[in-house]
């Protein structure tokens, strides 16, 4: 459709209401309701046909619109009525503009700015609603807002030959008289109230237009008269103060701050302060000597264009912005707004206002560059790009920003260092966590990839280097954070088995990487602010790089020199320090996989001598335990106590009162010893990071103190030295823990070996040993026989203490168990033993013989099975033994270790120490299931005597050894144990069962109920021997040959063990026990039960009040299945 035919058909729209507006141009109470309907449609055809919206058709639709406003008076007009003219108004002013003439625009303008201060005829104020206020909003916004070039509406056409910025022009003149002045100024006041509403579209729209009439409609002279009601009112709508409850919008705190960003950059810019000399611009030398020669700037233009302009004098400068500082360090807080919106309108701020006013707010500058730094480290990923956007922009080699701002960046960051030892006492983790994020973004500036071709880079590189460098002052300020720096003391969780070697008990292949345990630091409550604290020291050594190896070994050398509260703390610094230095972190959460990075030799041997003085320190320390410390009276009478006294009246102290220090001067334990060496053990993890595989060389010094801490029973020690050896071990490219230690055995060996002589004998060194077999698993079979050399060199040197022989002994047996467990270790196998009727069977052509071997025959049959040839005795025995002999074969070479120990142990089973004799008979179990017969049974023969004076041992954990020792000689040895056991063995058995059953009727720990039999717990010293007992019979009657007359002693006396009351874990092995009797006399076991149930009449006596009808029906099942 063309042009023309779009007006006449909108022509034809608008009569249609424009005439029966004019109409009722004179409203009355019925035609009001006509009238808003009609403003209403002529706004919906307006808003829908914008385009098509000429000069004609605008002239006509205000003709009607100003008739009610010229018929009315103002203040006569309902709110919804004006609403509608105002909005109608606002649309026809978006494309009127381009046409409008100056008159009309005033007229508009004044008549908007009345509405909106509620200003009516007669200087009477009425209350408009908000409604009607945003509508006045949007017809000043139609009206004032800049146009963007080129956008000049198709419908205007050729009625307007200006461009936009020449109609601006126009307006912006006319609003800088002084006729106008005080209008706009009372506009500018009924904004700031209406921008407080609570009417959000109302809230904003303020704003917006404040912007715009702040930025194009003041004059430079005008703007510092308001800056001080502007600023204020600003501040008070971004903080939310004008809200109940909670934080402002975040658009709105957006605007807020876009509209204080333009009135200061306006008012106090450097650009119109060196204009009207205020301040002296610095470009050249020659401005330098004219600011040394004069105290104070010349103004530029003393005299004022309009009677309401405010002169800019250096006085006023520093007033201003005195006060100024103050409500921008009111805007700190809105760094934790949780909208990403006014967090970036504050970023903009910020950036904006250090640009604009370098010379005139220096005050400021480091509270504008630390909200920066804050909004840095945000957790909305936007905010802190922008951010770090808006800051790298400052820091760019411009001539008035970069030189000024990296000297605040120093400064901030030696603030906030020097701040934390005033904060972290007094548990304020929020600033603390501040300062530690100021730290780490100033840091991480110089890091940035953005950074790495400016100057600026170097210049903040260098100045944290000073700081943590030997001009830096580490003396002073390390001291400052030491003393409020200290350490929890570990949770105090003691286990009798490592809890390392728990954790190593299962698959080392699919166990999980173990992390550090956290350290907790005293004065600080949560954990965010303590991984922003190990965070800031991690970005200062990587910022400084080379230069804080000062300060790490600065604080290294306090850690290792005291025993105080403060070496812990120390060592932990320079942990943190170290880590950063070399890119190399023990935090799980934050720590990327290691990847190859080239660095520096000063780095790389700082880290050897490092681990030489670690190592050091750890054998010093353990030769030269300091006594605990007891109180003195240095201690508890520092308080000196000052009293004035006159007269002769003289108070004093009673004999019992002793002064002691105030309780907030009371400090923790003065020495964590454990906080310490876990410490040291995440420094050798990091040193290891750095030297990688070159770190193997130092394996000769290092590896004892991490398998010393392995066997702390103090959990946390022996899980950090855990995490330390897997680190260690991924860090010098091993699969493993167990290959590392396998490859370095020699290392670890001769460490061990060191600390077992006369001039140092560490107790510890045997429990290492053991620990050290236990890591390296089977492997260690190839390197056993030095261990076994080392261990009986020991024995017999120290053979007279008891601790040292039990280490050893525990050192033997873990040796032969991992012998034991090899899957390479070739096993002896052993038949089962035969059945009576089995038995019978196979000698029955032996029995054949017997009777006919008188018989005299000529020629035996082809194919008697007697034949002379194979029944002579003597032939048998030679065929025998020769067959035997060609079946021996030389011992292996750990079969041959196995029986050396087992020989050279025999002794010790005698030894005074319970514990080492029930070691010694755990060991000799082990070994039977590796040595042939030919190899153990000697041995075996010559210490049976002494075997069973253990079944008669006054500890019962040797005797509970002892018949597990029994147990696995009769699983592997059935045929030559069959005496030894139903001669020797049962009946001390019978000894001990009649013992066990008299002490548990006495025992507090036994089962109360109707013939209960045994104990509650299933850790009890009864307990356990009674299951080592059922154990070792049920492996005689399946692998040893039966006697009948203790077979049925044996039936009768473990029938209890069936009875419901009875323990579950006893009843399990009684049942399998009888399921083996059953095998080899299944008529006497059935006999014996049905009996004990009262089956059996005529043997009452076999009667018992035991209810084991269950497990018995249990047992018959099974025997009379198979």
């Amino acid at each position: 459709m063309a042009p023309n035919d779009k007006s006449q058909t909108l022509f034809r729209q608008l009569k249609e209401h424009c005439v029966p507006l004019l109409a009722n141009a004179s409203l009355s109470p019925p035609a009001i309701p006509v009238i808003n309907a009609l403003l209403a449609d002529i706004a919906r055809i307006l808003e829908e046909n914008k385009e098509s919206l000429s000069p004609p058709v605008i002239s006509y639709v205000f003709f009607p619109l100003s008739a009610v406003l010229r018929r009315n008076a103002l203040s006569s007009i309902p709110d919804r009525t004006l609403e509608g003219v105002l909005n109608t108004l606002a649309i026809l002013c978006e494309t009127w503009w381009w046409t409008m003439d100056i008159a009309t625009w005033e007229q508009l303008f004044m008549l908007c700015s009345a509405i909106l201060g509620g200003i009516s005829t007669k200087g009477k104020e009425r209350q408009r609603s908000d409604e009607t206020s945003h509508a006045a909003v949007r017809c000043l916004w139609a009206l004032l807002h800049e146009r963007p070039p080129n956008t000049l509406p198709a419908s205007i056409g050729m009625s307007s030959d200006k461009s936009g910025h020449d109609i601006l022009s126009v307006f912006q003149r006319h609003a800088r008289t002084d006729k106008f002045i005080p209008i706009i100024g009372q506009t500018v006041n009924s904004l700031l109230f209406s921008a407080e509403s609570t009417h959000r579209p109302l809230q904003v729209h303020s704003l917006q237009l404040l912007h715009v009439i702040i930025k194009l409609y003041l004059s430079d002279g005008f703007v510092p008269s308001i800056l001080p009601g502007v600023a204020s009112t600003m501040c008070k709508i971004a903080l939310g103060r004008t809200v109940a409850k909670g934080w402002a919008n975040g658009e709105v705190v957006a605007a807020a701050l876009l509209v204080l960003q333009e009135i200061i950059v306006r008012a106090i810019g450097d650009t119109v302060c060196i204009q009207e000399g205020a301040v002296k611009g610095l470009n050249d030398l020659e401005d330098l000597m004219e600011l040394s020669t004069s105290d104070q700037a010349r103004p530029s233009s003393p005299n004022p264009n309009s009677k309401y302009d405010v002169s800019r004098s250096h006085s006023w400068l520093h007033g201003t912005a005195s006060q100024l500082h103050i409500a921008l360090n009111s805007l700190r807080s809105l760094t934790t707004h949780p909208t990403a919106s006014a967090l970036l309108g504050l970023s903009t701020f910020c950036a904006t206002i250090l640009r604009e006013t370098t010379l005139t707010l220096p005050q400021s500058q480091s509270l504008l560059i630390a909200i920066l730094l804050s909004l840095m480290s945000s957790d909305l990923d936007v905010v802190s790009r922008q951010s770090r956007s808006d800051l790298l922009s400052l820091l760019t080699p411009a001539p008035q920003t970069s030189s000024i701002l990296v000297p605040v960046l120093l400064q901030i960051l030696q603030d906030a260092l020097s701040s934390l030892p005033r904060l972290i006492p007094l548990h304020e983790d929020a600033k603390v966590e501040h300062a530690a994020k100021l730290v780490e973004a100033i840091c991480s500036l110089a890091i940035l990839p953005e950074m790495a071709q400016h100057q600026n880079r170097n210049v903040v590189s260098v100045g944290v280097g000073k700081l943590l460098g030997p001009s830096g002052g580490v003396h002073k300020w390390g001291w400052g954070l030491l003393a409020v720096l200290g350490m929890n003391p570990p949770p105090l969780s003691v286990t009798p088995t490592p809890t390392a070697q728990l954790l190593l008990e299962s698959d080392q292949g699919s166990m999980d990487m173990v992390v550090f345990p956290d350290i907790q630091l005293q004065h600080v409550s949560t954990f965010s602010t303590q991984k922003s604290l190990e965070r800031m020291f991690r970005a200062l050594g990587r910022t400084a790089e080379k230069d804080a190896l000062f300060s790490v070994e600065w604080f290294i050398d306090v850690g290792l020199r005291n025993q105080g509260r403060k070496a812990a703390g120390a060592l932990w610094c320079a942990c943190r320090l170290l880590e950063g230095i070399s890119g190399v972190t023990l935090d799980a959460t934050e720590a990327p996989a290691l990847h190859i990075v080239k660095r520096s030799k000063p780095i790389e041997r700082f880290a050897r001598g490092l681990t030489r003085s670690i190592s050091e320190s750890w054998d010093s320390e353990s030769e030269d335990q300091p006594p605990p410390r007891e109180a003195t009276n240095q201690d508890t009478l520092d308080v000196v106590t000052v009293e004035h006294v006159t007269g002769l009246i003289a108070v004093r102290e009673t004999m019992n009162h002793k002064p002691t220090l105030p309780s907030v001067q009371k400090s923790g334990p003065e020495s964590h010893p454990l906080l310490r060496k876990a410490l040291l053990l995440q420094l050798l993890s990091v040193t290891s990071g750095i030297l990688q595989a070159r770190f193997t060389s130092t394996f000769i010094h290092t590896l004892y103190p991490i398998l010393h801490s392995l066997i702390s029973p103090a959990v946390y020690l022996s899980t950090t030295a855990l995490a330390s050896l897997q680190y260690i071990s991924n860090a010098t490219s091993y699969a493993t823990p167990a290959s590392m230690l396998l490859s370095n055995f020699d290392y670890a060996l001769d460490a061990v070996s060191r600390r077992l002589t006369r001039r140092w004998l560490d107790v510890d060194a045997t429990r290492v040993l053991a620990m050290l077999i236990h890591l390296v698993g089977p492997d260690v079979v190839q390197k056993a026989g030095d261990v076994v050399e080392e261990c009986f060199d020991r024995l017999d040197e120290y053979h007279g203490y008891e601790v040292i022989v039990d280490g050893l002994i525990t050192v033997l047996a873990e040796v032969v168990e991992v012998i034991a467990s090899d899957a390479s270790a070739p096993s002896r196998r052993e038949e089962p033993s035969k059945t009576p009727r089995q038995f019978f069977e196979a000698h029955v052509p032996f029995v054949e013989w017997f009777y006919k071997r008188h018989d005299k025959t000529d020629s035996p049959e082809k194919g008697d099975p007697v034949s002379s040839e194979s029944t002579d005795p003597d032939t048998l025995r030679d065929h025998d033994a020769d067959t035997n002999s060609s079946e021996e074969r030389p011992p292996t070479p750990t079969q041959a270790l196995t029986k050396q120990i087992v020989i050279r142990s025999m002794y010790f089973l005698t030894h005074d120490s319970p514990q080492i004799r029930s070691r010694i008979l755990t060991l000799l179990g082990s070994a039977a299931s590796v040595l042939p017969e030919g190899d153990f049974l000697p041995s075996l023969h010559h210490a049976w005597p002494f075997i069973l004076n253990r079944l008669s041992d006054s500890e019962s954990y040797v005797v509970s050894s002892a018949a597990m020792l029994v147990e696995t000689l009769a699983v592997n040895y059935g045929e030559f144990m069959h005496r030894r056991i139903w001669d020797d063995v049962w009946p001390r058995f019978k000894t001990i069962l009649k013992k066990l059953d008299a002490s548990d009727s006495r025992s507090a720990l036994a089962r109360r109920g109707p013939s209960a039999v045994g104990t509650e717990s299933a850790y009890t010293h009864s307990h356990r021997l009674y299951r080592a007992i059922l154990k070792t019979m049920d492996a005689a009657a399946t692998h040893v040959q039966i006697e009948d007359n203790a077979v049925w002693e044996v039936i009768i006396m473990f029938r209890r063990f069936l009875h419901s009351q009875a323990h579950e874990e006893l009843q399990q092995y009684a049942k399998h026990l009888y399921v083996s009797l059953a095998a080899n006399n299944e008529d006497a076991v059935w006999f014996a039960l049905s009996g004990t149930q009262g089956h059996i009449a005529a043997w009452p006596f076999l009667r018992e009040k035991w209810d084991i009808d269950q497990n018995v029906k249990e047992i018959l099942a099974v025997f009379n299945d198979t």
